[in-house]
């Protein structure tokens, strides 16, 4: 089936073997001018054929290459129109396998233009047809992983040659009666007959070796779906059978970069669950039912509760509290972290307004407020900071915006202006996770920054750990000299409080000291502290 949609589409694939000096081409092979050279031929036959104009072209597509590297080439045939040869080395330069079509076909609507592999409407027609037949056959589909942060990385036309060259992979790994496509931006699928060998270890196989794009060395990684059909008067219908599998990647998607899954009853349970959960949250922000809770932060020197960090939580009507690593993934696919983000922080600088005036005693508190991923980009995010400080008549540095170094890392030199402005309307800064990079010092002492946040995993770790304890005591003596005030994360009982005011750690954070807390249950926790002179700790973890 395939190799006749291919001969139909006036599309081959072909595999090069230096070793052997042999091209095999297997499709149609007439229409793109190779007919005298099938089945197979030497690669001095296919310069041959070549215009004289694009022989060095031909001569140098056949070239050993290293692994990975992608095969874009244009070349005129004699007496035929121009061909598009699309591959990708493979095995260190011992074959180079991919897809040659003329340049329209390309273009054409029943094929996806980066690979000229079957686009969706075209696999579910061919899948349609191929179910028709009796047998058993197996649906699988891979998701590249983390294709947005290649795009934000590489951008867009170097990532395209990424999808090129993993197209290539995939028609020289299926070939026969398989029907390999691209049915999405990120998605690729293969329809089997059953009995051909693991065909997800096949697929992950084949899209998994490295690759190397304009000189970058990608490491593409895939999750995996697969379900299974019965073909005959009873198949299923494709696009049925197409969102099986779908639910299975996402199944696999859940677990982890490189995970697989295959469809089951359960998977329908899941999918409606989440599908009501989406609803809700949707909902949630009209009705109210987000909202910041608030864990202390203590000065580690006076015992005083110095300010707290604001953190998201979600009070479904009927679930209760949401956990937050269910629902913030959801708002990010959602597209709603923006939206969440402005929401913590007025609700966040509102609350400490309050407490300011309740409680003259409490000195200069401050509330800090994660900004989400992607967040330093936004439109108007500098205004609307400026207003919510004006609005809420906060003193300046009291609303403290915490930053991920992943977010500066994107774009340091736009970032340091987004940062730059944040500080003129009156808001302080920490840089959060602090110690987790390895690219921070070059930048650190060039960015505007008031805070050092020590990531919890070091802390937690440092009382029998050497290596966690030097990092700690480096990131304190280096904001000590950068004229940072330091928060340490992770603080579980007074022991690990000790070893931290030792370093003179300026901060500490955790649950040692108290969990985060609804607005009201903090008040009391901040008034306790106001009262006893000092915020309670845990002398050790339970």
């Amino acid at each position: 089936m395939a190799i006749e949609a291919l001969a139909a589409a006036d599309s081959a694939l072909w595999v090069w073997t230096p070793s052997e000096d042999r091209l095999r081409v297997t499709g149609a092979s007439r229409p793109l001018g190779l007919g005298p050279l099938a089945p197979e031929c030497s690669g001095a036959a296919f310069a041959a054929v070549a215009m004289p104009q694009d022989r060095a072209l031909a001569e140098a597509l056949l070239k050993p290459q290293a692994e990975g590297t992608e095969i874009a080439v244009r070349l005129r045939m004699r007496d035929h129109p121009t061909c598009l040869w699309r591959g990708v080395w493979l095995e260190d330069g011992l074959r180079a396998a991919g897809v040659v079509a003329l340049e329209t076909t390309f273009a054409g609507s029943d094929r996806d233009p980066l690979t000229g592999l079957l686009d969706r409407r075209s696999f579910l027609a061919r899948v349609g047809e191929t179910l028709t037949r009796t047998g058993d056959y197996e649906l699988v589909v891979a998701d590249v992983d983390r294709l947005r942060r290649l795009n934000e990385a590489l951008g867009h036309e170097r990532v395209d040659r990424v999808l090129s060259a993993l197209g290539s992979r995939l028609a020289a790994a299926f070939s026969g009666d398989d029907l390999p496509a691209r049915i999405g931006e990120d998605e690729f699928a293969v329809l089997v007959r059953k009995g051909t060998g693991h065909v997800p270890g096949r697929l992950r196989q084949a899209l998994e070796q490295p690759l190397r794009v304009a000189g970058f060395d990608i490491y593409p990684t895939v999750s995996i779906g697969a379900v299974t059909a019965e073909g005959g008067p009873d198949a299923p219908d494709p696009g049925e059978l197409l969102r099986r599998v779908e639910l299975a990647v996402e199944q696999a998607k859940s677990a982890g970069r490189g995970g697989a899954a295959a469809y089951g009853r359960a998977l329908e349970t899941d999918s409606l669950s989440r599908l009501a959960l989406e609803s809700d949250l949707r909902n949630a922000f009209v009705r109210g039912e987000i909202e910041a809770f608030y864990q202390p932060i203590v000065n580690l020197k006076t015992g005083a509760v110095a300010g707290f960090e604001a953190l998201c939580r979600w009070r479904h009507p009927k679930r209760g509290l949401v956990p937050p690593d269910e629902f913030l993934t959801l708002t990010d696919e959602m597209g709603l972290m923006n939206e969440l983000g402005l929401l913590m922080m007025t609700q966040a600088a509102r609350q400490l307004a309050e407490w300011l005036k309740r409680h003259p005693l409490a000195g200069k508190l401050f509330c800090s407020v994660n900004l989400s991923v992607g967040e330093i980009e936004r439109p108007n995010l500098v205004e609307d900071v400026a207003r919510i400080i004006e609005e809420t008549g906060l003193p300046r540095g009291a609303l403290k915006l915490e930053v991920t170094e992943g977010d500066i890392m994107r774009d340091t030199a736009s970032a340091a202006v987004v940062l730059a402005r944040l500080k003129e309307v009156g808001a302080s800064l920490a840089l959060d996770d602090f110690g987790t990079g390895f690219s921070s010092l070059s930048y650190l002492a060039r960015l505007p920054f008031d805070t050092l946040k020590i990531d919890r995993y070091f802390v937690l770790t440092m009382d029998r750990d050497e290596g966690s304890a030097k990092i700690v005591r480096s990131v304190v003596n280096l904001g000590r000299d950068l004229s940072l005030e330091v928060v340490a994360e992770g603080v579980e009982n007074a022991g690990l409080a000790a070893l931290l005011l030792q370093d003179n750690c300026h901060y500490g954070q955790g649950f040692g000291y108290a969990p985060a807390l609804p607005a009201q249950e903090a008040e009391v926790y901040l008034n306790e502290s106001l009262s006893d002179g000092a915020a309670p700790i845990r002398a050790r973890s339970a």
